[in-house]
């Protein structure tokens, strides 16, 4: 019988062995997920749920006598008719950037991927090194460097690009060149990511249909390459949109984006319920943008 115990049945398991936990197995996928949606939930759920509250509050309390929650949703469309100008420029400014930094870091990332050979190690080193150094330290590089007083303004007057009284500070094109160069990095990577994996026996298949090279790559290369490409601009556009800090340095109140102004309704002017509201109004404003993209260049691109 002792024999007979250890015999394996049908299935593959031993007579005498215990099942299998199936259940326990079930669940470990889910365990697994409880640290990071514990994490989530308390840092990201919960202050978005303050947040919210916050911009409900009646807008006629203060930090001294406190604020009541009084359901006043009022509190959206004033704060959008009082600076619905900064959203149109925050916007306007992260989609010129946005379009600056696929000219510049859609050939970089494929000259990496596809063109660098040993040298490709060196040169993603060199994409990602600026953002070894605090983000405020490289706005402030720029503030240098785009200086009344500066080399580039000085080249700018000489070849007459620039006016004698020419200034490239304080204007919205140094806000624009912060933003691209500040978010370049989030557009390069992916896109880098999506150009190593490309199949160079396609683009020799291509070659021996007869195809030109802007033919290969508008059919091969930039469809592979999309997954990356969306991701990209994602990263890039998300964050220059909500960012403040490149208009605060290197421009004026007349370029503020609506960054500065949520950033001043909470630490300047201490307007807590017209802070949240426009935080809200803000993320709403780039969910939408983010769907319809999504929708247009296709979801199943990303996936």
């Amino acid at each position: 019988m002792s024999a007979l115990a250890h015999v394996p049945t049908p299935s593959g398991q031993s007579a005498g062995a215990p099942p299998p936990r199936r259940g326990r197995h079930r669940l470990l996928p889910y365990l697994l997920l409880l640290p990071g949606a514990g994490w989530l939930l308390v840092f990201f759920g919960l202050p978005l749920l303050q947040l919210a509250a916050a911009s409900l509050y009646d807008p006629g309390g203060s930090l001294s006598t406190g604020y009541a929650l009084t359901w006043a949703f009022g509190n959206y469309p004033d704060a959008l008719q009082a600076y619905w100008s900064h959203f149109v420029r925050s916007f306007l400014y992260a989609g010129i950037a946005l379009v600056l930094a696929l000219l510049m870091g859609y050939p970089l990332a494929y000259a990496i991927a596809q063109k660098a050979g040993r040298w490709k190690n060196l040169l993603l080193v060199c994409v990602v090194a600026p953002m070894f150094t605090s983000f405020l330290v490289r706005t402030l590089a720029w503030k240098t460097i785009l200086s009344d007083n500066g080399a580039l303004v000085g080249l700018l007057r000489d070849v007459h690009l620039l006016g004698p009284d020419g200034r490239l500070l304080a204007t919205p094109v140094a806000v624009i060149l912060g933003l691209t160069y500040n978010f370049l990095p989030f557009l390069v990577l992916p896109l880098y990511a999506s150009l190593e994996r490309l199949d160079h026996r396609l683009l020799e298949a291509a070659s021996d249909l007869y195809a030109s090279g802007v033919q290969a790559f508008r059919r091969i290369t930039l469809p592979l390459s999309m997954p990356g490409l969306i991701a990209g601009t994602l990263l890039f556009f998300i964050p220059a949109t909500g960012d403040y800090i490149n208009a605060e340095l290197l421009g004026t109140p007349n370029e503020y984006m609506i960054g500065n102004v949520i950033d001043s309704a909470f630490l300047v002017r201490l307007d807590y319920p017209q802070g949240a509201a426009l935080s809200f109004l803000l993320m709403a404003a780039i969910l939408a943008v983010v769907f319809v993209y999504l929708r247009r260049g296709g979801t199943e691109e990303v996936l």
